[in-house]
C-alpha cells in the first residue's frame, strides 16, 4: 500500500509573489521523491505527491501545513500566514505507476480524490481516507479537533513546528539557537503551537497505521 497526499492552497491569491510559497513547497517535495513521477504542482495551487510509507503520510501533511502556515504577511502588521492549505490522505493499492503522478491511478489516488472533494462540504483542511472505515472515523476525529489551533498558527507557532518536524530529537535549547530566542521563549512558543498534543495524534495514527497495514 502507498499513500496520497492531494491539496491545494488556501487563499493563494491574497499572495502576489507566488513563489513565496511555490519554491518552498518544491523543494520539500524534492527532499520525498522525484519531479513528476512522485510529485506534482499544477493549475498553480494544486499539488499530489504519493509516499511509499502510509505511516509517514500524516507527519508529511503537517510539514506541509508548518511549512504553509510559516508563510508571513508581507502587507500588514498581522503575525499569520495570509493562505492556508487543504489536504486530503488517501491510503490504499496503486495499480498503475505513471511517467507522471497525474497519469498514475489505483485505490490510493480514488481515495484521496474523493476524500479532497468532500473536504469544503466537511468544513476542514486535513482528512484521511482509507480502506479502513473504523480508523478513518477515529484519525479524523483527532484532525477535526487538531485542526482548531492548527489552522490558527501564528508565524512563529509554525516555525516552530516546522524544525521539530525536521529533527524531532533537537532540544528546545538547541531550537532557540535556530530560531535566535532564548529557551523560555521557544517554551512558550511550544506551549501556544500545542506540540504536545499534536505528536500524541501523529503517535496514535503511526501505531494504529502499522497494525491495520500488519493485518
Amino acid at each position: 500500500m502507498i499513500a496520497v497526499i492531494k491539496g491545494d492552497i488556501v487563499s493563494s491569491r491574497k499572495v502576489q509573489d507566488q513563489n513565496i510559497w511555490i519554491n518552498p513547497l518544491k523543494k520539500l517535495f524534492d527532499t520525498w521523491g522525484k519531479y513528476p513521477k512522485d510529485w506534482e504542482l499544477v493549475w498553480g495551487d494544486f499539488f499530489q505527491i504519493q509516499l511509499e510509507d502510509p505511516a509517514q503520510a500524516l507527519e508529511k501533511s503537517l510539514e506541509i501545513k508548518a511549512l504553509i502556515k510559516s508563510i508571513p504577511q508581507f502587507d500588514g502588521p498581522k503575525t499569520s500566514s495570509p493562505i492556508d492549505v487543504r489536504m486530503a490522505i488517501g491510503i490504499g493499492e496503486k495499480s498503475y505507476q505513471g511517467e507522471r503522478i497525474s497519469e498514475s491511478n489505483g485505490q490510493a489516488f480514488v481515495l484521496a480524490a474523493a476524500q479532497f472533494d468532500r473536504l469544503k462540504k466537511q468544513k476542514t483542511h486535513l482528512a484521511i481516507n482509507s480502506p479502513w472505515e473504523e480508523f478513518d472515523k477515529e484519525i479524523n476525529l483527532y484532525l477535526k479537533l487538531s485542526g482548531i489551533f492548527m489552522d490558527t498558527w501564528s508565524n512563529s507557532s509554525a516555525e516552530l513546528v516546522k524544525i521539530l518536524l525536521s529533527d524531532r530529537a533537537l532540544t528546545q535549547e538547541e531550537i532557540g539557537m535556530k530560531l535566535g530566542i532564548k529557551q523560555n521563549s521557544v517554551s512558550g512558543r511550544w506551549n501556544r503551537a500545542q506540540v504536545d498534543s499534536l505528536f500524541e495524534v501523529l503517535e496514535m495514527y503511526r501505531q494504529k497505521i502499522k497494525r491495520y497495514l500488519s493485518c
